[in-house]
Order: structure tokens, then C-alpha cells, then sequence
């Protein structure tokens, strides 16, 4: 990769780092020559092969979450099967764009500037439902198991709620990917191809920057984190209160379903409190430390991108009903296959649910 010194200008509003302006820590003047080209060397080698891993068994884990729901059931049934299913289909379209940020990594953007513009909303858009649809996850299973009288009452109209609920994750999501929209530039000067990023107006005090961050910041980590918290708590105080011997398992469902999302979430999120605090007031100046911070935001980035491909493991597959039903669904393809086409496949009967929407069981009813 060539060795480039950056103009002054690159580091004012504006990220080194790419994904739509993630980890820019900024520079004050006394400091504009610190060359961060060695960052971009560790992209290049860092990220494309682990996106491209990402992307591959994501891709294959949300797929069989949707062949699923499209071939071995019948139809939605409830809550959950609505923002699971939406939830594969936002975590698809999220792992769609894996494939332009690893090329971006190696050579830097060059597909133009709408292009960029489109790429990073859907990825903003997608990241955002998928952490939203996350809560209503955890809300839905706080209803079923621990209000279950209410849940048995409005069981009709939660399917009709649960449905609203993903449609206002849709809207919510695309208004918070309105600044990929607007700020979302590619510069090039004839030799050198800069990432696709944020690049934002010039306005006081940085507002524009701080106020984006902190939506990304509440919006995707702070308001998920803390519904789950509360949800998973109350559904752990009630299944310790329950007699039923497999409550142990569903207590390890929640452990690992809020571990996952500390893990991948925290790291990525607490970069982005330092790169709001340091727009706010410009403290980091030093050059390594600034290399540092870049090197270490691309590490957490990327792990949080893995909640693409391990949501179908902890939220689906984990459960009994899901494992069934991907035993069932390979069959049918099998037969199917055999027989000359998937044409033939029939879903199979309607049949009850291993684990009904009230159960406390092994995986929270999923």
C-alpha cells in the first residue's frame, strides 16, 4: 500500500478509519503530520479476511433461520417467530455490505460516491434493527413468561403488535441513518482513493458529529442494553421462583444472550463515548496514541459485526423447536433434491409447539 502523508484538512470532522466516519479522533494543529498510513496497511490485511468469514457463516446461519420459516412452518405464529424472522432478514441485508468495506479496507472506495452513500445506510440501517430487535426480543420474552395471564389474554393481538413493533424498528432504523445519508463522502485526488466516510459539515463546537454519535451511541448500545438488563432480570428472578428442573438451561440461555451482546457491543460503543468526548473537547494529540485508538476501534468494530453470524446460534438454533426444524428442513431438501426439485417440498402440518409462547423452558421459548 502506498506511504501517504495526509493534508491538515483530513483530520478535521472527518475518520481515517472508514465505515462512515467510526474513530475519528481528531488532530489539533500542532499535530497534523502524525502519518496514520500504517493503519490503513492493518486494514488491509486485518479486515477482508475476517469480513469475508463474517459474512459466509452469517450468511448461511440467517439463511436456514429463513428457509425455516419459509419451508418447514407454516406460518408465524408468534412474537418471537415475527422478530426472529425480521431479524435474519435485517442481519442478511447487514452482512450484504461486508463485501464492499472489505474491498474498501484494501484498495480504499472506489464505486463511486452514491454508492457509498447507499451502502453505508443500509449497514447503519440494518445495525441499528437488528439491536432494536434485540429488545423487543427481550421484552417479548419478559411478557410470555413472566406476565402470562396477560400474554394467554392478548395472544391475538400480540402477533398484530409484534408486526407493528417490527415496522416501527424499520422507520426508526431509517431515520437514524439519515446522516449515512447526507454527510457520507469519498475524496480522491488522482493517486490516492480515501475510504467512504463521514465527512461532516463545518459547524460549532462539532455539534453535528457529537449529536450523530450520541443517537448511535443511546440508540444502538445504551436503550438495548438496558431493556435487556431489566428484562432478563425479572425473567431470571422468576424462573429461580419456578419448580420446573430445566430452569438451569433457560438461566444459561440468558447468561450467554447477554454476555454475546456485552462482549461484541461494549467495546465497539465505549470507542465511540471516547471519539464523542474527544469532538466535544480535543484532548488526544499525541501521534501514537492516536494510532493506538484507530488500530484498536477497527478490532472493535469488527467484533461487533459478529453479531450477525452468532444471533441465529443464540437466538434460534439453541432452542429445541429450531434443531427440529432444521433437521426436518435438510430432509425435505434431500427429498426434494432427490426427486428432481425443491418445487416438491410441502411444509410439514400444523403441529403444537414443543415450547409454547408461556413456557419458562430450556430456550425462553424460542
Amino acid at each position: 500500500m502506498t506511504d501517504f502523508t495526509p493534508e491538515p484538512e483530513d483530520f478535521e470532522n472527518e475518520s481515517f478509519s472508514g465505515f462512515s466516519g467510526d474513530y475519528d479522533i481528531g488532530m489539533n494543529e500542532s499535530s497534523n503530520f502524525c502519518n496514520r498510513s500504517w493503519v490503513r496497511l492493518f486494514r488491509g490485511q486485518y479486515e477482508p479476511p475476517l469480513f469475508w468469514i463474517i459474512f459466509i457463516l452469517g450468511a448461511v446461519g440467517n439463511l436456514m433461520v429463513v428457509g425455516i420459516y419459509t419451508m418447514v412452518r407454516n406460518r408465524l405464529k408468534t412474537m418471537t417467530d415475527v422478530y426472529l424472522l425480521n431479524l435474519a432478514v435485517a442481519d442478511l441485508l447487514f452482512l450484504c455490505t461486508l463485501p464492499f468495506w472489505a474491498a474498501e479496507a484494501t484498495k480504499g472506495w472506489d464505486f463511486g460516491v452514491t454508492l457509498c452513500k447507499m451502502v453505508s445506510a443500509v449497514y447503519k440501517i440494518n445495525f441499528f434493527s437488528s439491536m432494536l430487535l434485540l429488545t423487543c426480543i427481550s421484552i417479548d420474552r419478559y411478557i410470555a413468561i413472566v406476565q402470562v395471564t396477560k400474554a394467554q389474554n392478548l395472544k391475538r393481538k400480540r402477533l398484530f403488535y409484534s408486526k407493528l413493533a417490527c415496522l416501527g424498528v424499520w422507520i426508526v432504523s431509517i431515520l437514524l441513518a439519515l446522516p449515512e445519508f447526507i454527510f457520507a463522502q469519498v475524496k480522491a485526488d488522482g493517486k490516492q482513493q480515501y475510504p467512504c466516510r463521514l465527512v461532516y459539515w463545518n459547524n460549532i463546537n462539532n455539534r453535528t458529529k457529537i449529536l450523530v454519535l450520541s443517537l448511535q451511541i443511546c440508540m444502538g448500545f445504551c436503550l438495548p442494553f438496558l431493556v435487556m438488563v431489566f428484562c432478563y432480570s425479572v425473567i431470571i428472578r422468576t424462573l429461580l421462583q419456578a419448580k420446573s428442573f430445566e430452569k438451569h438451561k433457560a438461566l444459561r440461555v440468558i447468561f450467554a444472550v447477554v454476555a454475546m451482546f456485552v462482549l461484541t457491543q461494549l467495546p465497539h460503543n465505549g470507542l465511540l463515548m471516547m471519539e464523542a468526548a474527544q469532538a466535544a473537547n480535543t484532548t488526544i494529540t499525541k501521534c501514537a496514541t492516536l494510532k493506538l485508538f484507530d488500530v484498536a476501534g477497527q478490532i472493535a468494530k469488527s467484533l461487533a459485526f459478529t453479531h450477525a453470524c452468532l444471533n441465529p446460534f443464540l437466538y434460534v438454533f439453541i432452542g429445541v423447536r429450531f434443531r427440529q426444524d432444521l433437521v426436518r428442513m435438510v430432509k425435505m431438501c434431500a427429498v426434494g433434491l432427490g426427486k428432481g426439485g425443491l418445487s416438491k417440498i410441502q411444509p410439514v402440518p400444523k403441529r403444537p409447539s414443543v415450547m409454547s409462547d408461556t413456557e419458562t423452558t430450556p430456550a425462553l421459548s424460542l
